[in-house]
């Protein structure tokens, strides 16, 4: 997907995030594709049209994968699967679509620096849920994060804090082309290995790599993360490491939701965590579908 439909995907998103809250507001009223279009100042036609260009299904369809008897389902069936995952052997890594990641803690020493001397490049790009920041070292990605209605200002004060020693220079043409790698729909050509560089305490690193073995389409509990790595019953534990979570979208934190059911909170926004679930979730039930046909 190129840079120009990128932006097209990430104005489509500014609407879909709107008529998501909506939805998360008036969920018990299940409200009718005229309703949700109003939200956004469409037509019940163009928004259908606009919500298909950016999904792939009806927002209808879409509605149906954030219900409670859906997500329940799902959290049942990805549990199933992360344990099959564990079986094989598979931990540490994870595969999104073609993107194979891999994952890098910094070392004690380099913790303790906070990132003294670290030269890190950063850029703003459009994808399919908004504009990001994402930022990267000689050693791979170090911060992955989405600009809410704060603005750039905030999403720059979180990197900031995150590697606050750091050396920050704004080179938008390479990061431009990892967020295309990112984010690419064409599965026609691997890309290569992506790298992520972290910086963590043992517990949370340990939390991050749980995230990685999490299918896309499935969804799972803290409990489930606490389980895998060990600490079962250290849910709020888990719950603030999922948190901190500083690269969005490829530690795919967005996949980890109550034992309920529930989708709660997330660092950028329910609206962008529903939107992602959801379009995973839509991702998947065609990709069955196109297998079936």
């Amino acid at each position: 997907m190129s840079g120009s439909l990128y932006s097209q995907a990430s104005a489509d998103f500014k609407r879909v995030e709107e008529a998501i809250r909506f939805i998360e507001e008036n969920f018990k009223l299940q409200p009718s594709l005229e309703q949700m279009a109003r939200t956004v100042h469409l037509s019940k036609y163009h928004f259908d049209r606009l919500f298909k260009r950016w999904a792939g299904i009806s927002p209808i369809q879409f509605m149906r994968f954030m219900t409670l008897q859906y997500t329940k389902e799902r959290l049942s069936t990805s549990r199933s699967l992360m344990e099959s995952a564990m079986n094989a052997g598979l931990s540490g890594t994870g595969r999104l679509h073609d993107l194979f990641v891999t994952f890098e803690g910094v070392t004690p020493g380099e913790f303790k620096r906070q990132g003294d001397g670290l030269r890190i490049t950063y850029g703003f790009c459009d994808t399919p849920f908004g504009e990001c920041l994402l930022a990267t070292t000689e050693r791979g990605i170090c911060y992955l994060g989405f600009v809410g209605a704060e603005g750039r200002s905030t999403a720059l004060r979180e990197l900031a804090d995150t590697w606050p020693g750091s050396e920050r220079v704004e080179h938008l043409a390479s990061v431009r082309l990892i967020v295309e790698q990112i984010f690419r729909s064409d599965n026609a050509k691997i890309p290569e290995p992506i790298n992520l560089q972290v910086k963590g305490t043992n517990f949370q690193i340990n939390v991050w790599k749980a995230l990685l073995t999490i299918p896309e389409g499935c969804v799972v509990s803290y409990q489930d993360i606490g389980a895998q790595i060990g600490h079962p019953k250290a849910v709020r534990a888990v719950g603030n490491a999922v948190a901190m979570n500083p690269i969005g979208y490829l530690i795919p934190c967005h996949r980890v939701i109550a034992s309920t059911g529930k989708i709660n909170q997330y660092r950028w926004g329910s609206a962008r965590k529903r939107a992602m679930i959801g379009r995973e979730a839509a991702v998947t039930a065609i990709e069955r579908l196109n297998q079936l046909g």
